[in-house]
């Protein structure tokens, strides 16, 4: 991966090979934005919550990466990558949800925004969910 860290936001190129979520999270932010994301990837697992669990959907071959969104927040002071996507398989069809895992393929460019004043915690809640609690300072 090779990050550049401006002012406000970082800039992320993750390289051929690299999975997704585990990369954000080994940038070690607490609390971030993942405001967007392009590329190319594979072996791609989506979920979709029924209310009870994650459906799972795979797409092993390569798809186009057209949004990645979602945040960095921490789950037992560990960084904890909630991300939604969508993604286009050849002859235009979309896709998109949950990000459960995915490996680069060839490029994917992701701009994160370090937040600072903020604190992001993801909790477990009954519902099996992990959500989101925020506190300031």
């Amino acid at each position: 991966m090779i990050v550049a860290k401006g002012e406000k936001v970082w800039v992320l190129r993750l390289l051929d090979g690299e999975r997704l979520p585990e990369a954000l999270a080994e940038l070690g932010l607490l609390s971030a934005g993942v405001i967007a994301g392009i590329g190319m990837l594979r072996k791609l697992r989506m979920g979709y919550w029924n209310g009870k669990e994650y459906m799972e959907e795979r797409v092993e071959e390569p798809v186009e990466l057209l949004s990645l969104q979602g945040n960095l927040a921490e789950e037992g002071g560990r960084p904890f990558a909630h991300l939604h996507l969508v993604v286009g398989k050849e002859g235009g069809e979309a896709l998109g949800g949950h990000l459960l895992s995915a490996v680069v393929h060839i490029n994917a460019e992701i701009l994160v925004l370090p937040l600072s004043g903020i604190k992001l915690i993801r909790k477990a809640e009954p519902s099996g969910l992990k959500i989101l609690h925020l506190e300031e300072g």
